[in-house]
């Protein structure tokens, strides 16, 4: 098209211009809207789903209280901060100059002027909307501060230095510096967008020689300033109470120079910075800015020499000279708040000798003590599992598994006259669902979100037995479940809320429909036909009706939820199914242990099923005077670091308590929490938050009290700060030659060993209980330096029931090997070793399992599984060969503890038969300890007939024949043993190998 020619100017024109404007004024608007409508219905989505979500769990009061409380909070914060700002702006507008001074030839100014003038309605609209959104998303973010400001209790103490409620620092302070902070950034950009329209329209210049503030501008400025100021000398008196929270370079907290130098320099800051705020609100009557600029700059110059020069000074001549002295009381401050805020101010420690000389009635002792020690590895037994009972491919268990303890028949209970059942060691793991194993050419849409939608049962193992060919011995195996132990029996046994299942599930038929869901598979069942199944549970979300049905396509933006004739009127949708997950999304004020754990568990109808059990934490950053750690660091183990158990957050905190036991349904995905530590000050508080949410620690029902534990996390974090915090007295602290380390995994190497649990009797105990345990060694040496075990059995309530911390400190000149030194001496056993080389030669590939510590006989006994697996064979699973054991300088190994135990104590290092399953025998050769009399001798020769004969059958796969010459030949050994004791009890013991050195 032509151009046309402006007769008048001569200017040229084009006839599309003003369509293209039209079409620019019209395309903007549109794409505004467009982008506005989509962002509002993503927005109503995720609020609306989120509603139906937690309605379906029975938490809408936490859900409304949590949206009520972020909207007014965005309201409030929102709106303060864009109507200071834009009311600044508007005034610094209407107290322009009434003649601007004449600008300059080509000056910016007056351009910005002309183009800003006409748009400054939109533009204020513009920026007061961003504002909003940027300061409201802000106060929303700060709900928990609010909420625990608004609710918090007493803690009934104060700190040690300002004798305030430690109530004041953990839920006020952090409020009160949220509050600071916003009004320093608040005052900050109004001073901003003041100065710059003031210099805008003339109010502000900078050249020339007329005046540079206008009296307008220098009256708003001014007192905006004063105001800053002020807001200052409110933040230096804060300030006082954050140097209890400062992370020093010898602790957490008040030091001698923060309160000699720091905090009376902070005192004298108050004053000045009063004075000059004061100055600046004189400077709106008088208008010079003189003595405000003296006054701001005496400021300045104070805050370097006195808040930085003189602590430096008074650090480096008076302090450093003699630190231990002048630090002293502030340590002990420090040492008596961090073994309070982590819950170890009850820590007994007490001194073991670790002796390695036994007399024969201490060894028998030893050994009756261990026979409940966990054996296999729940890192390494998770392919075995896995191949033997995962039943088909979209099954799987989890990289590691669990231990928990039940009530268990006992196998030798007829032979030996114990009880029939008793507490036991087991390693279990849920049986669930894995989409991934399908073949491909089952995933589609409709098999992954509604055909196969759960898992089915759990599979347990003794923890301390290895099967005739090292195989676990199951207690509950197979598919529907089948355990002969009344305690592991299911009446629901399918899992739909796991830690592996699927995104979303949707599930449900309409009455005399056909089920559609894969329950048990083909050939699993007595009748050997595949069943099907109907969700039937209270769990999910409905999404019968089209709306629902929109939403949820929406979210996950799936066309099928809407289009497909799987999702009628009765379905419905599961999401958010991960143990930790939805415990977290319940409680968002906890912090959720990274390993949640499968139990089963009678409900209030006594019908056994799978729950999830869940500890949860409340956390603290603001714990006056206590040692500041990292959650994640503290927490981070071999486990971690293989992403078997889930990472902390990674937060500073100074305060712990496991608060909370948290409950998860398998089946309906109900989530229940209990308190467990009802006097945690924090926990009350949230309770005042969420009356009705949290129930009482009574509510805990016998069934579930037998399976909760001490948990894991709270343990590491306990055991990282014991490597200094164990030493209470402050001079040995300062000194730091007494700190321990956490040692390295051997197994993993570069990274944290993780603890253990296990069932262990420490010294003057009469039973065992179920533990917690740790090792340390000593800082940059790798030798022992204490053992450290926590009572993990909830249902005890004694003197040293649950929680109860204990350390046994070994003397600083005891050389007992650490964990990586005890798995150096095993790996170099030369009996060991020969013994293992045939599986090494024949291409399997050794593995080490868990490396357990524990107290026996006054010593401390290292006791190591040890695996093979065929590494080249696809499906093989890591099979229990060996049982390593180590008693101060000796190494035993066998086919069981008690043989590892024994040729441990006794120093027969390189025999490889256990008692219960075979005479002694030399790498699988014949007896090699001499019988004491003839009874005894052919007693042996039956034994190892009747072993023979078993081995014979096994080979044969006679597993009936096996069976009953094993019982034989256990019934012969131990009519031997018993013979061989009568004769030790009637003869004065004879000292042992290394009494007779």
């Amino acid at each position: 098209m032509a151009d046309e020619f402006d007769p008048e100017g001569g200017e040229v024109s084009s006839r599309r211009e003003p369509r293209q404007t039209t079409l620019r004024r019209v395309l903007l608007p549109t794409i505004v809207t467009l982008a506005a409508l989509i962002f509002g219905i993503a927005v109503f989505t995720g609020v609306w789903t989120d509603r139906l979500w937690f309605q379906s769990v029975g938490y809408s009061e936490v859900f409304s209280k949590i949206l009520l409380t972020r909207t007014a909070l965005f309201l409030i914060f929102g709106v303060v901060f864009a109507a200071a700002v834009i009311a600044n702006i508007v005034i610094a507008y209407r107290t322009q100059p009434i003649v601007v001074p004449q600008p300059r030839r080509n000056d910016p100014v007056a351009r910005y002027r002309e183009v800003l003038t006409p748009i400054r309605g939109r533009l204020l609209v513009a920026l007061g909307a961003v504002l909003v959104l940027a300061a409201g998303s802000v106060g929303a973010g700060q709900w928990e501060r609010f909420l625990l400001w608004r609710n918090g209790v007493s803690f009934g103490h104060g700190d040690e230095y300002f004798h305030r409620d430690i109530g004041f620092f953990v839920f006020d302070y952090p409020w009160w510096r949220f509050l600071l902070s916003y009004g320093f950034v608040l005052l900050g950009v109004c001073i901003v967008a003041a100065a710059l329209v003031h210099y805008l329209y003339g109010g502000i210049v900078l050249q020339g020689r007329s005046n540079r503030f206008s009296s307008a501008a220098q009256v708003h400025l001014s007192i905006l300033l004063g105001l800053f100021v002020l807001l200052k000398a409110v933040a230096y008196w804060m300030d006082r109470y954050g140097l209890a929270m400062s992370d020093g370079h010898l602790f957490t907290g008040i030091s001698y120079t923060d309160a000699h130098a720091v905090i009376p320099a902070k005192n004298i800051l108050i004053i000045i910075a009063l004075i000059c705020a004061v100055l600046f609100f004189v400077n709106a009557i008088r208008r010079s800015w003189l003595l405000p600029g003296i006054g701001l700059g005496l400021l300045v110059l104070s805050s370097i020499l006195i808040g930085g020069l003189w602590p430096a000074i008074m650090q480096s001549f008076q302090v450093k000279p003699s630190e231990p002295d002048k630090e002293g009381p502030y340590i002990q401050n420090n040492i008596t708040a961090t073994r309070d805020a982590y819950g170890l101010d009850n820590v007994k420690v007490r001194q073991y000798d670790a002796n390695t000389d036994l007399s024969q009635s201490e060894l028998a002792a030893a050994a009756e003590a261990t026979p409940g020690t966990r054996l296999l590895d729940p890192t390494q037994v998770s392919p075995a599992f896995e191949q033997l009972q995962q039943v088909r491919g979209y099954y799987t268990m989890p990289a590691t598994l669990d231990v928990d303890r039940y009530e268990i028949n006992n196998t030798d209970a007829a032979r030996t006259g114990g009880p029939p059942t008793s507490e036991q060691d087991i390693v279990i793991a849920a049986r669930e669902l894995n989409l991934d194993g399908l073949e491909s050419s089952q995933r589609n849409w409709a098999n992954d979100h509604t055909v196969y939608t759960h898992g089915y049962g759990v599979v347990a193992a003794r923890g301390n037995e290895r099967g005739p060919q090292g195989q676990p011995v199951w207690t509950v195996k197979d598919i529907p479940p089948v355990t002969q132990d009344a305690s592991l029996k299911l009446n629901e046994p399918r899992i739909y809320f796991g830690e592996n299942s699927p995104t979303y599930s949707i599930v449900g038929q309409p009455k005399g429909a056909a089920p559609v869901e894969v329950d048990i598979p083909q050939g699993t069942s007595n009748e050997g036909a595949a069943t099907n199944n109907t969700y039937d549970g209270s769990g999910g979300v409905p999404v019968g009706s089209l709306f629902n049905q929109a939403l949820y396509a929406l979210k996950f933006g799936e066309p099928n939820i809407l289009l497909s004739g799987r999702v009628n009127s009765d379905s419905k949708i599961l999401y958010d199914r991960h143990p930790r997950e939805r415990v977290q999304k319940v409680a968002p004020w906890l912090t959720v242990d990274g390993d949640p754990y499968p139990a089963v568990v009678p409900d209030a109808n006594g019908q056994t099923r799978i729950v999830w059990i869940v500890d949860c934490y409340t956390t603290s950053s603001h714990y006056p005077l206590s040692e500041l750690t990292s959650l994640e660091d503290a927490t981070s183990t071999s486990l971690t670091d293989q992403s078997a158990n889930e990472a902390l957050p990674n937060d500073q905190i100074n305060y712990m308590r496991n608060s909370v036991k948290a409950v998860v349904d398998a089946y309906s995905g109900s989530v229940d929490l209990y308190a467990w530590d009802e006097s945690d000050p924090i926990l009350q508080t949230w309770m005042k938050v969420f009356p009705g949410v949290v129930k009482p620690k009574a509510d805990i029902s016998e069934g579930l009290m037998a399976h909760l534990r001490y948990p894991e996390d709270m343990f590491k974090v306990q055991r990282e700060m014991l490597t200094q915090y164990h030493v209470e007295d402050p001079d040995t602290f300062y000194g730091g030659g007494e700190r321990w380390l956490v040692p390295e995994d051997p197994t993993a190497g570069g990274v944290a060993q993780p603890p253990y649990y296990l069932s262990v009797q420490m010294p003057g105990e009469q039973e065992p209980n179920f533990s917690l345990t740790s090792v340390f060694v000593p800082q940059s040496r790798d030798n022992l330096a204490s053992f450290m075990s926590v009572n993990a059995e909830a249902t005890d309530n004694g003197p040293n029931g649950y929680g109860t911390i204990e350390i046994l400190q070994l003397p600083s000149e005891t050389q007992v090997p650490g964990p990586s030194q005890m798995a150096n001496q095993f790996n170099n056993d030369k009996g060991l070793s020969q013994a293992l080389l045939p599986y090494e030669q024949s291409g399997l590939r050794v593995i080490s399992g868990n490396l357990l510590t524990l107290p026996v006989g006054d010593g401390l006994l290292y006791v190591q599984p040890i695996y093979t697996q065929n590494a080249a064979t696809t499906g093989s699973y890591p099979i229990l060969q060996y049982v390593v054991a180590s008693f101060g300088d000796q190494v035993g190994f066998g086919q069981s503890l008690d043989e590892a135990l024994r040729q441990a104590l006794r120093g027969e290092s390189g025999t490889v038969a256990p008692p219960e399953t075979g005479p002694p025998v030399e790498n699988g050769g014949g007896p090699t300890t001499p019988p004491q009399n003839a009874e005894v001798e052919q007693l042996l020769q039956q034994a190892d007939q009747a072993y023979q004969e078993a081995q014979t059958a096994l080979r044969n796969g006679d597993l009936g024949t096996y069976q009953t010459k094993v019982q034989e030949m256990q019934s012969l050994i131990q009519q031997a043993m018993d013979q061989l004791s009568a004769e030790q009890s009637a003869t004065p013991s004879s000292p042992t190998p290394n009494q007779q050195q």
